[in-house]
This record gives structure tokens, C-alpha cells and sequence, in this order.
């Protein structure tokens, strides 16, 4: 009995010895570190935090999701008498297969709640969460969805409950997710972003690669700052935590043959933030790296960036004010952009031999990584992009009532809309849709136009009582553009919010046109000239009937006037 006890003494006394220093909750992952936590889990573990430490810690429903739940928002303030704070939102399982912002943040959150030397950092930064953005994605827990992916256990879907990818839904928002993120974003106006993900492709020896906002979208200002102050200063605190860091890995084979900065349209969370001056970050943890590797290394980028913010938080804010400012004074808008393949940097990359062998299933090469034959070498990295469109800054756009559902999101994005009260006369810029491509396959449940070329047009319009007015004057500018803009990558029209005007509506019947057709040339010797020039050039136009027929059908006044005519016009004064 004696020997018993103690026994039990000294068990007690090594389990407080190894116990003293846990903290008072313990996450799901910390206790198995190849397995992340369901929803139910998740929430869990915050209201425990929140019950604990109320004067810091909120947790409440923020709007609706496809999959009926809610999405949460959890709003962690230390300091909650200094009002004038910075924003640092974090974001995490769009991609619910890719969970380890999910752990991380739990931890980093519990963290931050008992430890008093984190809770200086931030002092002058308000932290807002949204701890699972894709709750569908997140409940279809399964094994097997990543085949690329070292671990965990389980974890959720890429598509969300409609099968979305809702890293390309940020400017359509086809879905409740994007709505309910955007009322987020817009109250809060963050400084910057997170978005947390883990990235598939080729093997290499980091942990961590990171897409930031891409440098040449942005104003000056805050373009210096990310690449003179913020990227530097993350790059040497990763290497510093041992979680070495590289930009993301976009290469077009391998990358010993070079990477690509990545052009982060506005479909992406990171390009649709940086739409609003805010900086964004896409951490990509690498497949094939233990879980537990993936887990802490999101949790010493997201630290790094509290301590970036605690040092140059101010800084930051006075630079976003310029570019603000700037772009607002500016004549003209750049919206879309090539990669600048002359300006090259040498990139020190540590990764492994790309080799090939015959493979086992189809006998021929196949490629594989040699993680016996590890480099470091200077790679080519081409990470600068030039304008390839710029438009007219206008004083304002005119939206027919029509597409009340393009205003709706637009006011959805913080944008200040008025509605006309009489009809009203306007000199007014339109464009005719000259030509485009259309994706061959539904691409996120769009076909997705791209390529566009414009014939603008001066003309007068009489705007209508209820119409919409959006002036320029405001904030939300770069959105404005980007999304009315026909020509943007991103667009409404690229995005099929005005294919109406793509179909014709009224046609003519060949054997009753082909006598007012040759009226028509008859009285338009200047038509008729450029049609006998074409059937002279054409071959085909010239044994084609109904195309010559259609021809001057165009070229009349029984033109269909509002076909392919873009509706939303532009106004240089209101």
C-alpha cells in the first residue's frame, strides 16, 4: 500500500512538472498534431476563450453562409479604451482542405489571452477573425479529397455548398459566403489581410512561401512600403522563428528554371482587397510538409506580422492615406497588367533536383523531385508587371435601374450611390462591345468573357428618374473601375452581369430586306462603296448572300441601336 502511494506521488509530480507550463485550454491539435479541428470544435474552443476573457474577446454571427450556418467573426481587443486602431483581419479555411490557419489562429488567439508580452504587441492593432469562411467546405469532412497532401487526418472540401471556389468569387459573389465577407471587410476597412492557405506544386525545402499583394497594382506609397519595409521585415522574422520563407512557388516547369510573381486579379481575396488600398497576404504552406510544420508556421507568420505592426503600425496608416489620396487626383486608372518578362532578379532557392524516370503505371518519363540531391542556387524570379490598359478616370457612371443587382453589390462594397430623382440629360462616353472570347467550359458558373475590345462613343442620354448615379469622388474608385469598367480582367460585363446586349433581338427576313437593301445602297454611295470594296476583298463575304444582306442591315438605320451596346455610360461632368 505504502509503495503504492508512492508510486502515485511521484506520477502526480512528473505530470505538474510537464503540465505547469501548458496553457488552460488546449487545442484538438496540440494534442494530436496531425489532426485539425471540425466546426463544431472550433467554436468551441473560442466561446471557452470568450467566457474567459470577455473584456478582450468577442465571438458573434456575422451573416449568412450557402451551407445555412453562420459565419463568425471574433474580434480580439486589447486595448478596447484606444479607439484609433489598426485592422489586421485574418481569414481562414476558404479552401477548408487546406485547415492550418484554422489551428494556428485557435492558438495564436489563446496565446495572445494569457500571455501579456503578446498583448503589448498589440496595443495599437484590433484583430478580427473570421476562424472558417467556408462552412459547407468545412463540414465535408473527408480523408482522401488532397491526394497531394501530407496530412491531417481529415479535414474539409475545396468547393463550398454551392461548389464554389470562393477564392475566385470575391468580385462576382455568387455566393451568401462573399456577401457576408464583404459587410466584414467594409466595416472594418482593414489595414491589412490574411488570407491563410496551403499550396500543391513543386517540392522544395521551405515550409512557408507567401503571395503578397502584387507590387505594381498598387499606388506608390504603399507599394514602397511593402516592398521596402514589410516584405524585408517578414522575410528575416520567418528565418529568424526557423520557418524560412520564399514568395510562392509559380513556376511554369520547375523551379530552378525561374518563378513568376503571381497577379492577383480581383477574383482573389488578396486582389480584391488590395481593390480598397489594403495590403493582403496569401501565406502558402507547402503539401508535402508535416502538418504540425504547417500549423506553426502560419502561427509564426501571423505573429510576425503583429510584431510588423507594432513597430511601423503608424507608418503604415500615413502611407495608405497618400495612395488614397494619390489615386484619387489622378486623370487616368491603370486596370490591367502584363508581366515585365526584361526585369529579372536573381532569387537565392533552396529547393531539389527535378529529375526524371520511367514511370510505373505508363512506362513513360515521369517527373519526380530528388530529396537526396538538395541545392542552393540563384534562380531567375520575375516579379514586376506593366500597365497594359489604362482608362479615363470620369466624373461619374450612369447604371440604368435595370441592373439593380450590379448596385446592390456595389453598395455592398461600400460604395456611395445616388438615385436620380427626374429624368436628366447627360453628354455622355458608351461603348460598343467590338469583340471577345468566351471561355469554352462554366468557369466558377460563368462563362467568362476576357479580351474585350470597345468602340466608345459620344452621345447624349437621358438618364431616368430612378437611374443610379456613381461618382468617382470616393474611396471605392479602383472597385468602381474594375468592376464597370468592360475591358478589366474582373469586370461585370467579363463576369456575365450584361450579356443581354450580346443577343440580338430583332432580325429581317432575307426575301423582304433584299429590296429595301438595294434602296439603301442606292440612296449611300459612300455604303455602297465600302460594300462592292468588301465583296472585292472577301471571297467568302462575296458568295455569301445573307452575309452581304446583313452587312448593310448594320450599316442602316434598322440597326438594332442597343446591341452590343454596353449600358452603363460614362460622364466627364454631373
Amino acid at each position: 500500500m505504502k509503495t503504492s502511494f508512492i508510486f502515485c506521488f511521484i506520477v502526480l509530480i512528473i505530470y505538474s512538472a510537464n503540465t505547469q507550463d501548458m496553457p488552460a485550454l488546449v487545442s484538438p491539435f496540440e494534442l494530436d498534431n496531425n489532426y485539425s479541428v471540425s466546426h463544431d470544435e472550433m467554436l468551441g474552443f473560442y466561446q471557452k476563450l470568450v467566457d474567459k476573457y470577455p473584456q478582450y474577446l468577442s465571438m458573434s454571427e456575422a451573416g449568412p453562409s450557402d451551407a445555412g450556418l453562420a459565419i463568425h467573426e471574433i474580434i480580439l481587443d486589447v486595448n478596447p479604451s484606444k479607439k484609433d486602431k489598426l485592422n489586421l483581419l485574418i481569414n481562414n479555411a476558404i479552401h477548408p482542405g487546406e485547415p492550418c490557419g484554422v489551428d494556428a489562429t485557435m492558438m495564436f488567439v489563446r496565446d495572445i489571452l494569457e500571455n501579456p508580452a503578446l498583448q503589448d504587441k498589440l496595443q495599437n492593432t484590433r484583430l478580427l477573425i473570421i476562424p472558417a469562411y467556408n462552412i459547407g467546405g468545412m463540414l465535408n469532412r473527408g480523408a482522401h479529397s488532397r491526394a497531394n497532401q501530407l496530412g491531417p487526418k481529415l479535414y474539409g472540401f475545396r468547393g463550398n455548398a454551392k461548389n464554389l471556389d470562393l477564392n475566385r468569387d470575391f468580385i462576382k459573389s455568387d455566393s451568401k459566403n462573399a456577401r457576408t465577407f464583404a459587410s466584414i471587410f467594409h466595416r472594418w476597412n482593414p489595414e491589412v489581410f490574411i488570407d491563410n492557405h496551403t499550396s500543391n506544386g513543386a517540392d522544395y525545402t521551405y515550409t512557408m512561401t507567401l503571395i503578397a499583394t502584387q507590387k505594381d497594382k498598387l499606388a506608390k506609397p504603399l507599394s514602397r512600403h511593402l516592398t521596402d519595409k514589410m516584405l524585408p521585415y517578414l522575410y528575416k522574422q520567418m528565418e529568424q522563428k526557423e520557418w524560412e520563407m520564399i514568395p510562392y512557388v509559380y513556376a511554369k516547369e520547375t523551379p530552378d528554371g525561374g518563378i513568376i510573381g503571381f497577379l492577383d486579379l480581383p477574383r482573389y481575396s488578396s486582389g480584391y482587397a488590395s481593390l480598397f488600398h489594403t495590403l493582403s497576404f496569401m501565406p502558402e504552406t507547402h503539401m508535402l510538409k508535416p502538418y504540425k510544420d504547417r500549423v506553426y508556421s502560419t502561427y509564426a507568420f501571423m505573429e510576425s506580422m503583429v510584431e510588423y505592426l507594432a513597430i511601423n503600425g503608424e507608418v503604415l496608416k500615413e502611407d495608405r492615406a497618400t495612395s488614397i489620396r494619390n489615386i484619387g487626383q489622378q486623370n487616368t486608372l491603370a486596370l490591367a497588367w502584363e508581366l515585365d518578362k526584361d526585369d529579372k532578379e536573381n532569387l537565392m532557392f533552396k529547393g531539389y533536383e527535378a529529375k526524371y524516370k520511367s514511370s510505373d503505371i505508363h512506362g513513360q518519363n515521369r517527373l519526380y523531385y530528388d530529396r537526396n540531391a538538395a541545392y542552393n542556387k540563384a534562380i531567375p524570379f520575375m516579379n514586376s508587371y506593366k500597365e497594359k490598359l489604362s482608362v479615363s478616370i470620369p466624373k461619374a457612371y450612369l447604371i440604368p435601374q435595370a441592373y439593380d443587382n450590379v448596385v446592390a453589390l456595389m453598395k455592398l462594397n461600400g460604395v456611395e450611390i445616388q438615385t436620380l430623382e427626374n429624368d436628366q440629360v447627360f453628354d455622355a462616353e458608351q461603348y460598343y462591345i467590338e469583340d471577345f472570347e468566351t471561355v469554352e467550359l462554366p468557369y466558377e458558373g460563368h462563362y467568362l468573357h476576357r479580351n474585350v475590345s470597345i468602340n466608345p462613343v459620344v452621345k447624349k442620354i437621358t438618364g431616368r428618374k430612378g437611374d443610379f448615379l456613381v461618382q468617382t469622388d470616393q474611396n471605392q474608385l479602383q472597385y468602381i473601375m474594375h468592376v464597370l469598367e468592360p475591358q478589366a480582367d474582373d469586370s461585370f460585363f467579363a463576369w456575365n452581369y450584361f450579356d443581354g446586349i450580346l443577343m440580338q433581338k430583332e432580325y429581317f427576313s432575307s426575301y423582304v430586306f433584299e429590296d429595301l437593301a438595294a434602296e439603301i445602297l442606292a440612296n449611300d454611295p459612300v455604303l455602297k462603296q465600302a460594300f462592292e470594296q468588301k465583296k472585292s476583298d472577301d471571297k467568302t463575304f462575296a458568295e455569301d448572300a445573307r452575309a452581304q444582306l446583313k452587312y448593310i442591315y448594320e450599316h442602316s438605320d434598322h440597326k438594332e441601336p442597343s446591341h452590343n451596346l454596353y449600358p452603363v455610360a460614362k460622364l466627364s461632368k454631373i
